[in-house]
């Protein structure tokens, strides 16, 4: 098993502690969210102490998709995303690192929140909204009522450590 920290790539301090990876992204269900809770969050994609990576398209920029009726979602474990009257997919980067977002509690949003907004957290599909405590802008946290609850360390602003 691969062992890796994975550190900012601006100032190279850690963002993660020593994490393994998983060989694929895991299943997202959306069955599994506590609807008893004031602001149900669905479990994190990818458990502590772990990292895959996503080999699709992930976050912005997106592009109008082909088949405007019948529209596929966004990005991966995404929902259907229409901006401008039209439905789009991602075609954003490749090979994001997901982890569980508590295996980079350094990491703080952005001033203002921007790319957070939402009802109950930010939804991941307006780019980067995590920086590390230098202020580089190095993750996408997704983490609203109706997506998926993880964490993209930009392949481009992050890079790995492995032992």
């Amino acid at each position: 098993m691969t062992m890796a920290v994975f550190f900012c790539s601006k100032y190279g301090s850690a963002i993660t502690p020593e994490l393994t990876e998983l060989a694929v992204v895991p299943d997202f269900s959306n069955d599994e969210r506590d609807r008893d809770k004031e602001s149900p969050r669905a479990p994190s994609t990818v458990p502590w102490g772990r990292y895959a990576i996503d080999p699709e398209p992930w976050g912005p920029p997106y592009v109008v998709q082909d088949d405007q009726e019948n529209p596929k979602p966004a990005q991966s474990r995404g929902p259907v995303v229409c901006r401008e009257g039209d439905f789009v997919v991602s075609a954003g980067s490749r090979q994001t690192v997901l982890v569980h977002p508590d295996d980079a509690a350094g990491l703080r949003p952005l001033p203002n929140w921007e790319n957070s907004s939402e009802c109950c957290g930010p939804t991941g599909d307006e780019g980067l909204n995590r920086a590390c405590p230098c202020g580089a802008r190095v993750a996408t946290l997704a983490a609203d009522c109706w997506t998926p609850y993880e964490l993209h360390l930009d392949p481009v602003r992050t890079y790995a450590f492995s032992q």
